[in-house]
């Protein structure tokens, strides 16, 4: 099935307005109001495409374009969409804010009780995750771009007060969210002789060297990393002085929610109220991790740095921020591609050192951070080609691109999930679990950023194939009853073996596939990767085409408006177009040449028959 981010886009769009919106108001649902992150979510797939892509504007009502409009004709006409947006969006701030006036950042239902037959208390459900902090940059810093370029196409009073209430909110909510991703941060220091050393040695050594030798090159290719980390000790990250110490092992990354002592942060302009004290244990979660790099890298996107959406306070946050979103990427990086030959990350599944878990989910979760350090430091072929491969595996393993068996113990990563512990949730009451249903989504979003990254020719034609796969897998799963019909998720829709797993409406999926959908936009946009081989090709024939035409004009000259002279004007206009293609698109200067080299063929015969004639 062939990606149409544009007609895929104004599906959603028109099934999620048809959900969550009457007369032009924000209507709950069965899952709203009570997460943070589902609600966040919701939002995200109206605001991040008008926010991303051009054609889909909602900001500028005088350029938003009529299958725009049809799509959102729920939300309101042209003139109503932005103004009941800012409605919808300052609603969703003001749910989401604590008795002290503070954003508060609820996992909520998204929390599982850990034993069949437990409970989630109401207070768990109010703790912070890393999910929420994280969804909120992204929805912020759009509110804020939507808000800047909106505010200068409106004069009506009514609504500009209620733009400078909204942006008022989502600045502190903007702040509380990357101050809360700061205490979320954590450096986990352990021995090599621990139960936790010897699992990481036993992953990152594909048991093919001692422990020793492991130890030894661990301590030699992240040196440089260690020594950011001990440099950075000034700069607000917590870390056990064991880090000194090259014989000891360590992680670094997000956990779930914020670390347990975290100290707040004070060095603002601006006080930051509500920062709660944190109970989760030190140790960094991959999954969140990835969770927390998706949100940071926002930060630092080209709208955000052109539109200066960042404060003073924020921008010195988002420094602080940069640094452990560079030390966590490098780490992770490291870690899978550990070794000289066999990568760690090539061992599916992964093997997770802290809660001894194993999934082909924090295999691509790996594989996700992987793919953001091979997108910052510009991935060698052979980095790119090994990873192609590992995602191909994934959509396989996955059964994304294959059947599912009988008894297919693979269903249990679409349903029910994959579930973490929460280390350090119990300190609020029974332990709570984290379940994680998006594997193809997921799946579909890294194959996509690694096409956008690939610039060879073979790989990328891997990537886009499997994307297409996979996203006619994903497209499938829509619901199709009326309840949230063209929304997600419908896994007995391909996996029929699925008996126990109803309808379900997700909007943590259907904001993945909408992610999706923006990143093939940026995919689809950039020119096609440029074959050498091709070009030299495409010069050939131009230089042969160009000669030829040359000898055509030594003929004696014919009527301006005669046959022979259109031609004449036709063939020089397609080679000089031909001739500024050859450098940027050498299969289409190819193609344009091949019909001037026959029509200059057919204009020579004619002339050697006519001569004949004569």
């Amino acid at each position: 099935m062939q990606i149409k981010p544009r007609q895929h886009l104004l599906d959603i769009w028109q099934a999620m307005a048809r959900h969550s919106f009457d007369d032009g108001k924000l209507v709950r649902g069965d899952t709203d109001g009570l997460s943070s992150v589902a609600d966040a979510e919701r939002l995200l797939c109206l605001l991040y495409p008008a926010t991303e892509v051009p054609a889909f504007r909602l900001d500028q009502p005088d350029t938003t374009e009529r299958d725009v409009l049809r799509a959102l004709d729920r939300v309101g006409s042209r003139l109503e969409i932005p103004p009941n947006l800012i409605a919808a969006l300052t609603q969703f701030m003001r749910t989401h804010t604590g008795t002290d006036d503070s954003p508060t950042f609820s996992g909520g239902h998204y929390f599982r009780p850990s034993e069949p037959d437990g409970t989630v208390t109401h207070e768990q459900r109010q703790l912070g995750v890393v999910d929420s902090y994280s969804m909120s940059v992204t929805l912020c810093l759009a509110t804020l771009g939507f808000l800047k370029v909106y505010e200068g196409a409106t004069t009506r009073p009514e609504v500009l007060k209620a733009i400078a209430e909204l942006r008022e909110a989502t600045n502190s909510r903007l702040t509380a969210a990357m101050v809360s991703l700061l205490r979320s941060f954590a450096v986990n220091v352990f021995d090599a002789e621990s139960e936790q050393g010897k699992r990481l040695i036993q992953v990152i050594g594909q048991g093919g060297q001692s422990d020793r030798i492991v130890l030894q090159q661990f301590s030699r290719r992240l040196r440089p990393l260690r020594a950011t980390i001990i440099e950075s000790l000034s700069r607000g990250i917590q870390v056990d002085e064991g880090i000194r110490d090259e014989s000891q092992l360590f992680e670094c990354g997000w956990a779930w929610g914020i670390v347990k002592d975290a100290p707040r942060i004070t060095d603002l302009n601006a006080d930051v109220s509500g920062q709660p004290d944190g109970i989760a244990d030190r140790l960094p979660y991959v999954y969140f991790t990835v969770v927390a790099l998706d949100g940071i890298q926002d930060l630092f996107s080209d709208r955000t740095l052109t539109l200066g959406l960042l404060d003073e306070d924020q921008q010195k946050l988002a420094e602080m921020l940069r640094l452990r979103w560079e030390l966590s990427q490098q780490y992770w990086s490291a870690i899978a591609r550990f070794g000289g030959e066999r990568w760690p990350l090539e061992d599916l599944p992964w093997q997770t050192t802290g809660l001894r878990l194993e999934s082909e989910y924090f295999s691509l979760t790996v594989a996700a951070i992987l793919v953001h350090d091979l997108v910052r430091r510009k991935a060698t072929d052979d980095d790119l080609t090994r990873t192609v491969a590992i995602m191909e595996r994934l959509a396989d393993r996955g059964r994304v691109t294959s059947r599912m068996t009988r008894n297919d113990p693979t269903l249990r990563l679409h349903t029910p999930g994959v579930t973490m512990p929460l280390a350090g949730s119990e300190r609020a009451g029974g332990q709570l679990l984290w379940r994680m249903t998006d594997f193809s989504a997921q799946l579909l979003k890294r194959i996509i950023q690694l096409a956008e990254l690939s610039r060879n020719i073979g790989a990328q034609d891997r990537l886009l194939r499997l994307a297409e796969q996979s996203f006619e897998h994903l497209w499938k799963r829509r619901i199709d009853e009326e309840e949230g019909a063209g929304l997600w998720d419908n896994i007995q829709a391909v996996y029929p073996d699925a008996r126990d797993a109803g309808l379900r409406l997700s909007w943590s999926i259907t904001e993945r596939v909408t992610e999706c959908l923006v990143a093939a936009r940026i995919l689809y946009e950039q020119e096609p990767i440029r074959s050498p081989e091709l070009a030299e090709f495409a010069r050939e024939l131009l230089s042969e085409a160009t000669h030829l035409f040359g000898r055509e004009q030594l003929e004696a000259s014919t009527a301006a408006d005669g046959s022979r002279a259109r031609a004449m004007r036709s063939i020089e206009s397609r080679l000089d177009h031909a001739r500024s293609l050859v450098d940027e698109r050498p299969a289409t200067a190819f193609a344009l040449a091949l019909p001037v080299l026959q029509e200059l063929d057919t204009l020579a015969q004619a002339r050697g028959a006519a001569a004949q004639e004569v």
